[in-house]
């Protein structure tokens, strides 16, 4: 078999990656075919002259990313890839399906015309005026001092989020490289890593494809069913657990100070990370200051906490930050150079700039204005929902509602019928790694790019398509 061609390069990656690369490879091109059959594990092994646990740390990430599928005492199989793409959607391919005539209740981005381009660009003039040709410079890889000193002062002053300093700060290219970074640096195959579920499919994807083995643990009204986690900690013993505590994407519930307050001394308990995302903070609509994890951790050293700005303020930017327990920083700071030497040095520059002059403060209540508007037309819209058996809970803020349909609906049928009359949300099973009763039954709805009278109509479509189905039309 082809298998067997592969010449394995010595320090470039560990083997099982490029074992895991050259079969992906195969299938992807053609050269294994769907239905047919693998080497047993050990025959690959003694054919490539290498350890059985590399061929089966290879096979399992095959499997993860569903290459391969294992039948019980017959052995691995090549996956139907074509079936698969039909039948599995990710958030990230449903915003691929937004065309410009489409109304958007998918993107949690704004729109962008209301986007600070005017006051970013003087930022960035004023860099260039003042730093010259250091502005291209490659900066330290753990992020532009300054712009850390800087971020570092802003969560003290909002969150009362404390580090030793500004080494504790890692500039990040987003929060989806924040999530990279902490697969590389804590993951190895086989680790399990706990998740609220349902949760950002995106962060799923990540964990799974550092072949971490992926525990989730359902959602209450004030946060993740913190029995459920305990018996779960103990049975696993996972390197991570993944959380998002404030408007969790996507059922937009916001942790209660008592659920943090366990969730903390569950962590301490049994010596295990928290990575806090935390992207919806500063979009909080009743006036109550959020409170985050990695304030209530005050010795920091079980929080990795993750922020991105580029929500709030562009999504191009790419840019974010992660406050690091001290034990983790030296690993993470050299792992971020390995992965891209340094973010881009004009953009922080710009970004520290825009943070010390005060137009940071003014474009969020800007944008808080706008979202506000928005978030009171569709939650007034929503009412008309409540007569078909509708549920929703009102969230402190966000960007998004979480719709609970009527018995009998399914969201991915709602989903079908929505899209093909000109309306683009999220079906709920898209957030659902593991089996729970809702997982068919909602409908995430973003606000954040549509326009109020967009809203309007895209809400009269949803009710049409609700009532459309549950008369079985």
């Amino acid at each position: 078999m082809s298998i067997v061609s592969i010449q394995f390069e010595e320090g470039k990656q560990p083997k099982y990656i490029q074992l895991f690369e050259h079969i992906k490879q195969l299938i992807t091109n053609g050269e294994l075919k769907p239905g047919e059959k693998l080497p047993t594990v050990r025959s690959l092994s003694q054919d490539l002259n290498i350890n059985n646990i590399t061929v089966v740390n290879a096979y399992k990430q095959l499997e993860i990313n569903k290459y391969i599928t294992a039948k019980k005492g017959s052995g691995y199989f090549i996956s139907n890839l074509k079936i698969q793409k039909e039948d599995t959607l990710s958030s990230g391919d449903i915003a691929m399906m937004v065309d410009s005539n489409a109304i958007n209740f998918a993107s949690a981005t704004a729109h962008p015309s209301i986007f600070p381009t005017e006051s970013f660009r003087e930022c960035i003039n004023e860099v260039l005026e003042r730093d010259k040709g250091y502005a291209f410079g490659y900066q330290e890889s753990n992020g532009f001092k300054p712009l850390r000193n800087a971020i570092l002062e802003y969560l003290k002053s909002k969150y009362d989020v404390r580090a030793k300093n500004e080494e504790n700060v890692l500039i990040v290219s987003g929060a989806q490289q924040g999530i990279d970074l902490i697969g590389k640096a804590l993951l190895n195959p086989g680790d399990y890593v706990i998740t609220e579920n349902p949760t950002y499919d995106g962060a799923i994807t990540l964990f799974k494809s550092r072949g971490a083995r992926v525990v989730g643990v359902n959602m209450e009204s004030d946060g993740i069913d913190v029995v459920d986690l305990e018996k779960k900690i103990r049975i696993c013993k996972p390197k991570i657990i993944y959380l998002m505590t404030y408007c969790q994407n996507p059922t937009t519930v916001s942790y209660s100070p008592e659920k943090l307050e366990q969730v903390l001394r569950l962590a301490k308990k049994y010596n295990t990370y928290l990575v806090e995302d935390d992207t919806m903070s500063e979009l909080n609509f009743n006036n109550k200051q959020p409170i985050t994890l990695k304030h209530l951790d005050k010795s920091n050293s079980h929080v990795i906490y993750l922020k991105s700005f580029s929500k709030i303020l562009m999504p191009g930017l790419r840019v974010g930050c992660m406050i690091l327990p001290d034990m983790l920083v030296k690993d993470f700071t050299k792992i971020k150079h390995n992965s891209d030497l340094s973010s881009s040095g004009l953009i922080q520059r710009a970004l520290d700039l825009y943070f010390r002059t005060g137009r940071w403060e003014e474009h969020l209540q800007y944008m808080k204005e706008i979202y506000l508007g928005k978030y009171e037309f569709m939650l007034g819209q929503l009412e008309r929902l409540k007569k078909y058996g509708v549920q929703y809970s009102k969230p402190e803020g966000g960007l998004y509602f979480w719709i609970q349909l009527p018995k009998n609906l399914s969201s991915r049928r709602v989903f079908l019928d929505c899209k093909e009359k000109g309306l683009v949300l999220i079906p709920s099973d898209i957030f659902y790694e593991f089996d729970n009763k809702q997982k068919d039954k909602c409908l995430r709805l973003s606000f954040a790019s549509s326009t109020i009278e967009q809203i309007r109509n895209g809400m009269e479509i949803l009710e049409k398509c609700i009532m459309g189905l549950t008369n079985g039309n």
